[in-house]
């Protein structure tokens, strides 16, 4: 490219220098701009998809949907967190033909901690493939659908693109190779790095559990059982070993009735639904206060005897029932941590569950058999005492903190702004600060023991709680908090996003080139943060302000999911030059070309670059402008034009340099002077 225009450039000097002093001169001219304007504007599309078929059955069929991606250019994961780039989405038109098995599978990519979203975020280069099994009726039917992107490089980002596809079933390729068959069903669920992750965190939640006043107790007395109504230390170590199985049977099979109720997938979907989140807000309070010493769960009694009865039998029922008799007789302790686990296990989807209760029996499994098998290690166990009611506390302020991140999450979904950034992080201080307290001896709880002293562990974990309290409070002052940035909403979620201790001058606006300010901002204006530059996001209500107050106007193609556009306005628009300028001397029309909310009834029309598509998003609308005006889709795109909608001077991009960007905003102004 870079060639070209050089030769272009080159050529061009050469046939002016023939015809110099000559009435051909501004038409030369003339031609020039049109060139390097077909240069220097281009329509970009740097991602071409392909599909094709795979046949596994005569019912079964793999759809494949392949991008090829140009070198430079990204597209993004299908799972993105609230606030970070648009995703890759797929669509398929219902149609009674066919069943879709699971979700669309995608490739590894790549990941990578984002500081423009501040968060990790996955992508894709190159080339990749997404897979999706259906299991059809007639195979002689085409499937139908669509996808929608979004294409980034380093310095610019594509408006989000809907390309339709086409599987055409009869074309289908038969597979074969019997690995490459088990590859292709669905695993409808996280991988295996994500299922070590669950039975990691369900073993440690396990061994919290073994710590708790209702379990822990029952370690030195089942033992005793152990060992004293067995004949031989044989039958003892296999009675003991039997009892462990039994505790995992117990919650494996909690976990896979879970699985089978809710199906595989079931409760993935529900993680968005807002009455889910609200129902286990809920869940999550009532185990809070639980552990904290409001009240107990406990099941009915009547289950515990009717265990009991059974567990008497004796042989390898009763020892069955012993640990069933277990889990009942613990449930005010258990009963939380299973309940939270099964919930955030499910919701990962696939056989999530059953490995989680896996992990967690695992934990409460093993000391009860260790300890049979070796009773002398019985001695190195510390005693019960207050200690224990101090582990419960602790899991009800997690329980409680844990409670909110679902409030947060329906929260989110209804874009109610109640529980904004600041608030969560509020609540989250008071909570952390309470714990720190409390491990401190400076608040005592109901069930608690008189305390004499603080142990080393106690210290220790008072001190790691009032660290993460001190760590979090930057956070209402903008700090990114990188270290739970799971958890909060998004910094654009917020009050104030850059932070509770900045001042926006909310009615304070230039309102013409001699900077008197005025209260009230103009109709469709509002201030952009953090600079306070008067904008609009309408194209004619800023077009109409522009003419009243007699400034140019700055068109900035931009996106909400455009990280040069972002660097634009931290690193350019905050110089006090630039910043001057933007503020009196030009009217700044901001068009977001991803912004998804739909069109007026009355706005919606057939798309003028996709025949027979409608225009039904703003963002649409405005991408399609950039398009047709200006023969580019590139975002950052800036043009300074006049009160008749033309150039000032030639568009820009991304323009990182300042003097650069500078110079070309104050040649477009003395233009219009």
């Amino acid at each position: 490219m870079r060639n070209n225009k050089v030769n272009l450039t080159t050529k061009m000097k050469s046939f002016i220098r023939l015809v110099k002093g000559s009435r051909m001169k501004l038409t030369l001219s003339f031609i020039c701009i049109i060139m390097c304007g077909v240069t220097f504007s281009q329509i970009h599309n740097p991602v071409k998809w392909k599909t094709a078929v795979e046949k596994i059955s005569d019912t079964e069929f793999n759809l494949i949907a392949t991008a090829t991606i140009e070198s430079g250019w990204h597209i993004y994961s299908q799972k993105v967190q609230e606030g970070g780039p648009i995703p890759t989405t797929f669509f398929f038109v219902k149609d009674d033909n066919y069943t879709l098995e699971g979700s669309v599978q995608e490739e590894a990519g790549h990941t990578i901690f984002d500081t423009t979203f501040e968060m990790k975020v996955k992508s894709f280069s190159n080339k990749t493939s997404f897979e999706q099994l259906v299991t059809v009726k007639d195979a002689n039917k085409n499937i139908k659908g669509s996808v929608e992107f979004m294409v980034c490089q380093d310095t610019r980002c594509l408006p989000p693109t809907e390309i339709d596809l086409v599987f055409d079933l009869t074309k289908a390729k038969k597979v074969t190779d019997k690995k490459k068959l088990v590859n292709k069903k669905p695993t409808k669920g996280k991988n295996q790095k994500g299922l070590l992750s669950i039975f990691f965190i369900a073993f440690l939640s396990g061994f919290a559990a073994l710590l708790t006043p209702c379990v822990f107790p029952m370690i030195p007395m089942t033992v005793s059982f152990f060992t004293k109504q067995s004949k031989n230390r044989s039958q003892g170590i296999r009675n003991a070993i039997i009892y462990g199985v039994s505790i995992i049977v117990i919650y494996v099979m909690l976990g896979s009735i879970v699985t089978g109720v809710f199906g595989a997938d079931a409760l993935n979907a529900l993680s968005t639904n807002v009455w889910f989140n609200l129902a286990f807000f809920f869940l999550l309070i009532i185990f809070a206060v639980s552990f904290l010493g409001a009240f107990e769960l406990t099941l009915p009694s009547s289950w515990g005897t009717k265990v009991d009865a059974q567990a008497d039998k004796g042989g390898l029922i009763g020892i069955f029932f012993m640990a069933l008799a277990l889990a009942i007789v613990s449930f005010s302790c258990t009963g939380p941590i299973v309940g939270t686990l099964l919930v955030e296990s499910a919701s990962k989807g696939g056989i999530a569950p059953i490995i989680g209760m896996f992990g967690f029996s695992l934990a409460i499994a093993l000391p009860f058999t260790l300890f049979a098998i070796f009773p002398g290690w019985m001695n190195s166990l510390p005693k019960s005492g207050g200690w224990l009611n101090t582990v419960k506390v602790v899991l009800g302020f997690l329980e409680l903190a844990l409670a909110f991140k679902f409030l947060s999450n329906a929260d989110l979904v209804l874009q109610l702004h109640l529980l904004e950034r600041e608030v969560f992080l509020a609540i989250w201080i008071a909570i952390f600060g309470v714990l720190a307290l409390y491990l401190f001896g400076k608040i005592q709880l109901p069930h608690d023991s008189p305390l004499t002293h603080i142990s080393v562990g106690r210290l220790s974990l008072g001190l790691l709680s009032l660290s993460f309290t001190i760590y979090m409070l930057p956070g209402l002052w903008g700090a990114p908090l990188n270290l739970i940035s799971a958890f909060p909403p998004a910094q654009h979620y917020s009050e104030s996003p850059y932070g509770v201790g900045y001042q926006k001058l909310a009615t304070q606006v230039q309102a013409s080139s001699k900077g008197e300010t005025h209260t009230d901002l103009p109709d469709g204006a509002h201030l952009m943060p953090p600079h306070n530059i008067l904008a609009f996001n309408d194209y004619d209500k800023g077009l109409a302000y522009a003419k009243a107050v007699n400034k140019p106007i700055l068109l900035d193609f931009t996106g909400h999911a455009c990280v040069n556009c972002r660097k634009m306005e931290q690193h350019v628009w905050a110089k006090d030059k630039v910043l001057s300028i933007l503020k009196n001397e030009v009217v700044l029309i901001s068009l977001y070309v991803d912004d998804k909310r739909p069109l007026e009834a009355d706005e919606v029309v057939e798309s003028k670059l996709r025949p027979g598509k409608k225009l039904r998003y703003i963002g649409q609308k405005w991408s399609e402008l950039q398009a047709i005006k200006y023969k580019t889709n590139s975002q950052p795109y800036y043009v300074l034009m006049d009160l008749n909608e033309e150039n000032l001077n030639d568009p820009v991009a991304y323009t990182p340099d300042v003097d650069e960007y500078f110079n070309w905003l104050k040649n477009g102004v003395a233009t219009f002077k």
